[in-house]
């Protein structure tokens, strides 16, 4: 499967509540915060990361 976005914007992204670095879940089409306390999830739209607290769930 490819990637969600590209590896070079992965790597400068963090999650904008807590600011944890993200990590692709390509099944689900979002990016998911690495932070244990925050984990939330932030989906991604025609290739686009939608980095907004609003649009935010919760991963699990």
């Amino acid at each position: 499967m490819p990637p969600l976005v590209e590896a070079a914007l992965l790597d400068i992204l963090a999650c904008p509540v807590c600011h944890a670095p993200l990590r692709e879940e390509t099944t689900d089409q979002r990016l998911v915060c690495t932070a244990d306390t925050c984990a939330l999830a932030y989906p991604v739209q025609d290739g686009i990361p939608v980095l907004l607290a609003d649009e935010a769930r919760r991963s699990g």
